[in-house]
């Protein structure tokens, strides 16, 4: 019988072991072929049948991702030692009867994707993320763990959240939810760590980087990192109690891993295949994205992910807040950090402006209807095609461009007020408490904050709840911002890419909804033979094409659609992007410049001023 769990983060204390610890030994003999080699006992049975599963989902993610399909040499042994048969009723599950209490049981893992979701094994380093490497079995979820590694390489260390044990290479979780959120890193990896003092506590934060990069490279980062740390605990007024005093980013950067970021309660995986200075650090992003999620998420928490369901799909409608709101303040935060120039962080209000705009799933669902797409579009999988292109607004820029509406709304027309004052108060009310929130709870603190629940309740049924598009054209003009069209007088037909396929022009994208080249009925997989009286043979040609023409005109197109010749009628437009700049000093006021100081700080010296 298949049996659900959700498991709940609660605050930890260590705990000393029984005898019914749940054991892990783990070793890395076959490193170069991506094995690891790992047994589990479990001790103190108390069912005739022992039901063991590997996680099908993990903590940041919510779509399912199988696991169990990385898992395989699967055998189990009683306390003697004796063989024992077991059953696999579904993909990701053992079933053992005819154990004497006690059942051990070895398995290969093979893992070659370093990030925050998979496992990589190989001769640098063992990356793990938990629930895609350990089993676990069913009413063993309170127990405490030990686990113990043999490293690959006499000079690995060992980074994670995972509290101490007896040696080296020993570690405990007290319970399998702490274990089941905990990542590590076997690697020579270099550390750098500060302490930094909070509401009356001093903790650690530390940085732990497996790079091939220079000393120096790492000191410029670690600085970096310093700023942006401080800068966030600004907006909350103090650090997350971490539950043993210490917070690790555990970073690898290395040509062989996938770009990612994953927060955990007290850690998280930040992953490029750039180095930090190929990279030219723009990895600060992520490093700042997932801190604040110490914050937000791991601690201000949706009812609908508390507790985590590790063998089914998560769902929330209030992802455009938990990471939309967080990546509108991971830039915002390294520019308040001056770790980012006023003119780069205005290219970032201009991406998210035009997503604002012009992406077409605005038109399909509100940011709670993305949120809950979640399970189909974080690294979930499918081989048949999607429309996700023309119907999907991802939450995280729905989110962050609504985090932008509510935070230029809030601060012109409450005085003294920001969003920060929103994520402080969720921070005290839900975060310090870890009393998980629910959609009513974020209108009904804007309206706290704000003094104004009909403030609150016309931006949330306008914005959040509805599919209705702010005005930043007026939001962004208080603070002597203007959003101009960047090109309003060449010829376009929508945003289009091309496989050349020969001679032939095959589309290889989506074409957005409502632009020329949709409304003729083009779609990908087609081939465009001409545009007016040119043949398009080459990008080149079709850029040519394109130039005969000015917006408002029209031709005729002609292409072939599954092996049918079509010609229609086209009629140009201009291209709508958006690009977000200051207003000319003698156009903008003192009043726009207090408010544009206030937001966003004055420049630091020597920066390139806008």
């Amino acid at each position: 019988m298949r049996k659900l769990l959700a498991l709940a983060l609660l605050v930890v204390i260590p705990c000393a072991f029984a005898n019914d610890t749940t054991l892990y030994q783990v070793s890395f003999d076959n490193a170069e072929h991506h094995e690891a080699q790992i047994s589990v006992t479990f001790s103190n049975i108390q069912t005739p049948v022992l039901e063991v599963q590997m996680s099908r989902s993990s903590p940041g993610r919510y779509a399912l991702h199988e696991f169990a399909k990385n898992v395989y040499n699967v055998r189990a042994v009683n306390s003697q030692g004796q063989p024992l048969q077991f059953t696999r009723p579904n993909p990701y599950q053992w079933h053992i009867n005819d154990h004497d209490g006690e059942v051990t049981i070895t398995y290969t893992l093979f893992g070659d994707r370093g990030d925050g979701t998979y496992a990589q094994i190989d001769r640098t380093h063992a990356h793990l993320n938990a629930p895609a490497s350990f089993m676990w079995a069913t009413g063993h979820e309170k127990k405490p763990i030990s686990i113990e590694f043999q490293p690959f390489k006499a000079n690995w260390k060992v980074a994670t959240q995972l509290p101490k044990g007896d040696g080296k290479y020993h570690f405990t979780a007290p319970n399998l939810a702490y274990f089941l959120d905990s990542p590590i890193e076997l690697s020579d990896h270099q550390i750098r760590e500060w302490k930094v003092s909070s509401d009356g506590r001093t903790q650690i934060i530390r940085l732990a980087v497996h790079h091939d990069g220079t000393d120096a490279d790492l000191e410029k980062f670690t600085a970096m990192a310093k700023n942006v740390v401080n800068a966030q605990i600004e907006v909350f007024g103090e650090l997350p109690r971490f539950d043993y005093g210490e917070y690790t980013f555990i970073a690898c950067y290395l040509p062989h891993v996938s770009g990612d970021g994953m927060e955990h309660r007290n850690s998280t995986i930040i992953t490029s295949s750039t180095s930090l200075d190929e990279g030219e650090y723009r990895q600060l992003g992520t490093l700042s994205h997932e801190f604040f999620h110490a914050w937000n998420v791991e601690r201000i928490r949706p009812k609908e992910l508390e507790p985590f369901n590790y063998i089914g799909a998560n769902i929330t409608p209030n992802l455009w807040f938990a990471e939309g709101f967080t990546s509108y303040y991971d830039d915002l935060l390294i520019r308040r950090a001056q770790e980012m120039s006023i003119d780069e962080y205005l290219e970032a209000v201009s991406a998210t402006v035009n997503h604002a705009y012009h992406t077409p799933g605005r038109l399909y669902f509100t940011p709670e209807g993305a949120s809950m797409l979640a399970t189909f579009t974080d690294a979930g999988t499918s081989i048949d095609k999607t429309n996700f292109s023309n119907t999907f607004f991802s939450y995280y820029r729905y989110g962050s461009a609504r985090a932008l509406a509510l935070d230029l709304s809030i601060r012109s027309e409450f005085s003294g007020k920001t969003l920060d004052d929103v994520m402080k108060a969720m921070w005290h009310k839900f975060g310090k408490t870890e009393a998980p929130y629910s959609r009513e709870d974020l209108q009904s603190t804007v309206a706290e904050v704000t003094g104004s629940i009909t403030f609150a309740k016309q931006f949330f049924n306008r914005y959040i709840y509805g599919k209705e598009t702010p005005d930043y054209h007026a939001l962004l003009a208080q603070v002597g911002l203007q959003a101009k069209q960047v090109d309003d007088s060449s010829a376009y037909l929508g945003r289009v890419n091309f496989n050349f396929r020969g001679q032939d022009a095959i589309i290889s994208n989506n074409i957005p909804v409502n632009s020329p080249l949709y409304n003729a009925g083009i779609e990908r997989g087609d081939q465009i033979v001409k545009l007016g009286r040119r043949t398009i043979r080459s990008q080149k040609l079709w850029e040519n094409a394109l130039a005969q023409f000015t917006p408002d005109d029209t031709t005729t197109i002609e292409f072939i659609q599954r092996g049918e010749k079509v010609s229609k009628q086209i009629t140009f437009i201009t291209n709508p992007e958006l690009k977000v700049s200051k207003l000319a000093d003698d156009k903008i006021t003192e009043q726009q410049t207090q408010f544009f100081h206030a937001w966003l700080g004055k420049e630091s010296p020597g920066a390139d001023s806008q």
